[in-house]
């Protein structure tokens, strides 16, 4: 008797804790409604992770932290850049994707299986830049970015809450 009274304790306990854990399900429901409210404000963080220049190979982005930010008012870019740029930049430390603007057109389109496809065009800038975000609804991304009179490049990554700028 004193051994099922043990027993049925130790299932009561555990269901318990149990239920008050949140599943997988629940975590990853959590996690799709914060990304569709970062991309709703229009107010996130692309984490570039992997660079996938034109030529085929891919590179791990270590060390500094290259990302894209994206506001309601301003696009701040500050991405490496691995491919044939058609004229050089005259001051080198600009070689990369590094840019910041305040006029841009902005489209996130919901896609039917969720996630979205997110269109910006810098429209201030000599050479525009066309980024366009394939975001899932988990939160992985994709950016391929066109312009600046290159060769494009894509880059691989998280969308996460918006960051303080280098």
């Amino acid at each position: 008797m004193r051994t099922t009274a043990i027993l049925l304790l130790l299932l009561v306990v555990g269901a318990a804790a149990h239920a008050q854990s949140p599943s997988k399900e629940e975590k990853q429901q959590a996690q799709q409604a914060q990304i569709k409210a970062l991309i709703d404000s229009q107010h996130y963080t692309f984490d570039a992770q992997i660079a996938m220049p034109m030529n085929g190979h891919t590179i791990q982005l270590t060390g500094d932290s290259y990302d894209l930010q994206v506001g309601k008012t301003t696009i701040v870019s500050y991405l490496p850049y691995y491919g044939r740029a058609y004229s050089a930049p005259l001051d080198p430390a600009k070689a990369g994707i590094q840019f910041s603007t305040k006029d841009f057109d902005y489209t996130a389109t919901p896609k039917k299986k969720g996630g979205w496809d997110v269109l910006i065009k810098t429209k201030d800038m000599q050479d525009a830049w066309q980024l366009s975000l394939n975001i899932t609804a988990d939160g992985y991304a994709t950016l391929q970015v066109n312009g600046g009179n290159r060769q494009p490049i894509s880059f691989s990554g998280m969308i996460l809450p918006a960051k303080q700028h280098h």
